[in-house]
């Protein structure tokens, strides 16, 4: 029999899947939009940085009003999925370009502010010692999310971009609809603290906050550039062997979604081995698959996306981790405002990596282009063995660091 806790966590994670699978929506058929809409560089990296500015506008005004912890999650969490859906929705019926896509895009950015980081405060209410892998669950499923257009892509969406932003914003609404019926708090919710926009300012100056943030910031550095253009990477790549763009979308979607499995272990492993430790090896990795992915560009298909999928489980394997990291140290009352701004600085950062990426390949080609993202891990390797050698550490994961 399951229990409650279990039960919520489960279904928690499943929404969370369905609400986040509108982010990569656009990205997944840039291809297609880029023939239609006669898209360069730029319109191409903006419809996925469109998201992130309206995620991080939307997260940086929740944490200052506090939303996160003043708005019952589930309902807030369901408001959120269901404008996400519509404004992922009106993108096929009435866009005809740019100039109606990235307004919506934006949007979408907006709303998914009151998905992710407020299913992770769900997720934080349930749990204590066992926080690493609830959370840990719940990035695995938006892992999954993110990475399920590139498998309606492949099943036929290269060229037929509308049904697969229909169908990302159809698994949103359904998300909302469990959050709405299925959703609770758990027993470790705390009551709804005071209106105080000056908390934000506060996480910035507590070492310990700041040194795990720092080391979100670096894998964030990493995270959606790779996720961004890993599948034109792919493309390119099996091109050279003569390899269909529908194989190359295959291998993206298991690229991306085995970090959902990477996820859920490595939760297990932090709360058995500590926060800090994962993070430092996790990050290890995924940066050296930074650097040694361009010495595979044009290879067999085959290790190419073997080393796609070692990457993709590395480079999302910390992220929950981060985030149980600033659960364990901040406030409790404060939890949900915490988890947003960290969500929001992180997000913002990613502005940067993604608009790098494609001048970097033009610049130096598909065999160097990604290097520039193991710049992130070294500085979160660095952050976290800080935080991993200070007295601090005792707070996180049970002791254990």
């Amino acid at each position: 029999m399951i229990s409650a806790k279990w039960r919520t966590l489960i279904l928690l994670a499943i929404a969370e899947l369905l609400g986040m699978s509108v982010w990569f929506s656009a990205s997944a058929v840039v291809p297609a939009l880029a023939r239609e809409w006669a898209l360069g560089d730029a319109g191409r990296a903006w419809l996925t940085m469109s998201v992130q500015i309206g995620f991080v506008a939307g997260a940086l005004g929740s944490a200052l009003l506090n939303l996160a912890d003043r708005i019952p999650s589930p309902r807030l969490f369901t408001a959120s999925a269901l404008l996400a859906a519509s404004a992922t929705a009106a993108i096929p019926f009435v866009a005809q370009g740019l100039a109606l896509a990235l307004p919506f895009r934006f949007l979408t950015g907006v709303f998914l502010a009151g998905v992710y980081p407020v299913g992770m405060k769900i997720a934080a209410t349930w749990t204590r010692e066992d926080r690493g892998l609830a959370i840990g669950l719940l990035v695995g499923a938006l892992t999954v999310g993110s990475a399920s257009p590139h498998l309606v892509n492949a099943l036929g969406g290269v060229s037929a971009w509308r049904p697969v932003l229909w169908i990302a914003a159809g698994m949103a609404a359904v998300g909302a609809l469990i959050a709405a019926f299925f959703l609770s708090e758990g027993p470790f919710r705390m009551a709804s603290p005071p209106f105080d926009w000056r908390y934000a300012g506060r996480l910035a100056t507590d070492r310990p906050l700041l040194l795990a943030n720092l080391g979100y910031l670096g894998h964030m550095w990493e995270l959606y550039a790779m996720w961004t253009w890993l599948p034109a990477f792919l493309v390119a790549s099996f091109a050279r062997r003569g390899v269909d763009a529908h194989w190359a979308a295959a291998a993206a979607f298991v690229a991306i979604a085995a970090g959902g499995i990477g996820s859920f272990a490595a939760g297990r492993i932090a709360d058995q081995l500590g926060r800090t430790r994962l993070c430092i090896g996790a990050m290890a990795i995924s940066g050296a698959c930074a650097v040694g992915a361009g010495f595979l560009f044009g290879g067999p298909p085959w290790a190419v996306t073997l080393l796609g999928v070692v990457w993709g489980v590395s480079v999302i394997a910390d992220s929950a981790q981060f985030s149980a990291s600033i659960s364990e140290l901040c406030e409790p009352q404060y939890t949900g405002t915490a988890l947003t701004l960290q969500t929001s600085v992180g997000f913002l950062l990613t502005l940067v990596t993604i608009r790098l990426i494609p001048p970097l390949e033009r610049l130096v080609g598909w065999e160097w282009a990604f290097a520039s993202l193991a710049i992130g891990p070294g500085l979160g390797i660095w952050a976290m063995d800080a935080l991993r050698r200070s007295a601090d550490a005792a707070r996180l994961a049970g002791g254990k660091g």
